[in-house]
């Protein structure tokens, strides 16, 4: 089955899609961060796949109840063919488990995470979810149909996400090179016979919810999500035997060791750019005005002109930013990294930069913008998906002191402080352009402290400067344009999320490398064996790549 197009209306597809991030924290996991290097220690393998017992048998009495649920011979005999799958795989698993290379254990005692999952596999069957029941009495045929649904629905997600995971690591391994233990395994569970089995599955969920309510549906959901973080658990505690590079863990003492977080704003924490915002309020600040504004302290341009001039002001900075970025943009690739001609190119940005803000301040478009309007914006902005659980778990976490430090060209730090006023995010530190006020009102002018991408880095290497910990200071940046590119590059571990063309175009031409994040740990977890130390290397003109915060989560914090 593929996951395109045709199948985007269908049942499993949608649930697969709104909750695959809880897939990122199983894939991050020291299980198969260190699987996919092909170091994983081999009784850890074993210890896990010897759980697949107590699944599969799991899974053969959930269908068995299943096809007793359902009332249509057609789902009966598919959901039997599934049954049969399971109980084939049960009887063989010993033979099969040879043939990745390895023998399972005698005893396999079944461990705590496969417990509750099982039993919420069980009680799913029985018409139970958590002990409580989902039906009520089942009177009815159609009732138990309804079971039947169910119960496809916390299978289907555990299937799914192995094919998933394994598809992500396949391609990173060499397909000449025999010595990676745990390739056997990676191509059974990509190969067609499993993909097919997943099909059906999602096919006999899809067809079995067709008649279901809009109530019902929902509850096939839930079960579904909370399949899918039983298996974020299970995953994530598998007992580890060796050290890892995730989540990441200062090699020193913790009590002792301190992380900083740095952090751009516009377009890496909001899903729109703040100039835009910050327009928009003026234009509908000047709407709602009194028309008669001859006694104001402030007059202002009305809402046409203002909504006229940013126009133009906007059109004239992308032109002109792209013309900048042509002009600085090397002809030919420069064969290693070179740090020192990516500054002197980033200096011409800068002076780019400052005139652009130049214009905005005299064209008055910020003029008459009440704080007040800004904090109640800044309160409703809509962050990226996961960035604010991100950075409230970042604050609470007892594995290291915390600092987190947003760096932004934004000319406005009162919205960034009010886009993290809740959750405890107040004790993030914003350094950012201000807006000038008289009266709560803002002038039009900005103070101007931050425009370029030297005074973004100077900012970062002064507080890096300032908290300087005995060597034991890891500093990460997160960022997604072009004015972030120092900084990138200047932390221990830089990570771009988004896929900014100029950022990428230009870093190349200066020798960047830009490398995925999981295939970036994967490498890194090759080199760490159990003798050795782990340390990252800042300025290595290396940088990594994400989709999604849940990747940033899930490598700087795990599940």
């Amino acid at each position: 089955m593929t996951m395109g197009g045709e199948d985007e209306g269908r049942l499993a597809r949608k649930f697969w899609i709104k909750f695959k991030n809880e897939s990122v924290f199983i894939m991050y996991s020291p299980f198969f961060v260190s699987l996919a290097a092909g170091t994983l220690n081999s009784n850890t393998f074993l210890n896990c796949v010897s759980q697949d017992v107590h699944f599969l048998k799991a899974f053969a009495h959930c269908f068995e109840l299943a096809e007793e649920c359902a009332d249509d011979e057609e789902d009966k005999c598919a959901i039997r063919k599934l049954r049969k799958r399971v109980k084939h795989k049960l009887k063989t698993l010993d033979s099969l488990v040879r043939e990745w290379g390895f023998e399972l254990p005698e005893e396999c005692m079944i461990n705590n995470a496969t417990l509750k999952y099982t039993q919420f596999l069980l009680a799913t069957a029985s018409g139970k979810v958590e002990g409580e029941k989902v039906l009520g009495k089942i009177v009815t045929p159609f009732e138990k149909t309804k079971v039947a649904a169910y119960t496809i629905s916390a299978i289907s997600p555990c299937l799914r996400l192995f094919a998933f995971i394994t598809k992500e690591i396949q391609p990173l391994l060499d397909p000449n090179d025999s010595s990676h233990v745990y390739k056997k395994w990676v191509e059974y569970y990509c190969s067609e016979t499993f993909e097919e089995s997943i099909a059906q599955t999602e096919e006999l969920l899809d067809k079995l919810s067709v008649s279901l309510t809009g109530e019902e549906l929902d509850v096939i959901e839930k079960l579904y999500h909370q399949a899918m973080k039983l298996e974020v658990n299970f995953y994530c505690a598998q007992p580890m035997m060796q050290p890892t590079v995730v989540p990441l863990s200062w090699v020193k003492d913790p009590a002792e060791g301190q992380l900083t977080i740095f952090c751009d704003f516009d377009l890496t924490c909001t899903a729109f750019d703040s100039s835009a915002i910050l327009a928009e309020i003026a234009i509908v600040t000047s709407q709602k005005a009194d028309p008669d504004q001859s006694e104001s302290k402030l007059p202002r341009k009305s809402s046409a002109d203002l909504r006229n001039t940013w126009g133009v002001l906007s059109n004239k900075y992308t032109e002109e930013h792209e013309q900048c970025i042509d002009c600085i943009m090397p002809s030919e690739a420069v064969g290693k990294f070179d740090y020192e001609g990516l500054c002197e190119a980033l200096k011409q940005l800068a002076e780019f930069e400052r005139k652009a803000n130049s214009r905005v301040v005299e064209s008055g478009v910020l003029k008459g913008i009440n704080l007040e309007d800004i904090k109640r914006t800044g309160q409703l902005l809509t962050l990226q998906d996961g960035c604010r659980g991100f950075f409230q778990k970042i604050v609470k976490s007892e594995n290291y002191k915390t600092n987190v430090h947003v760096l932004s060209y934004c000319w406005c730090g009162d919205l960034i402080r009010s886009a993290f006023s809740s959750g405890d995010l107040n004790v993030l530190k914003v350094h950012s352009n201000e807006l000038v006020y008289e009266e709560s009102i803002s002038t039009g002018d900005i103070v101007k402290n931050l425009e370029s991408p030297l005074e973004k880095c100077q900012i970062l290497n002064d507080i890096v400067k300032d908290c300087s910990n005995n060597g034991q200071n890891l500093t990460v940046y997160i960022g997604v344009s072009l004015g972030d590119l120092l900084c990138l590059l200047e932390a221990d571990i830089g990570i771009v999320i988004g896929s900014s063309s100029s950022l990428r175009r230009l870093g190349k031409q200066f020798g960047v490398s830009f490398i995925p994040l999981f295939s970036g740990l994967v490498e890194k977890q090759k080199e760490l064996t159990n003798d050795s130390s782990f340390t990252w290397k800042k300025m290595s003109g290396t940088l990594y790549t994400v989709s999604s915060w849940a990747e940033i989560q899930a490598f700087i914090l795990g599940s």
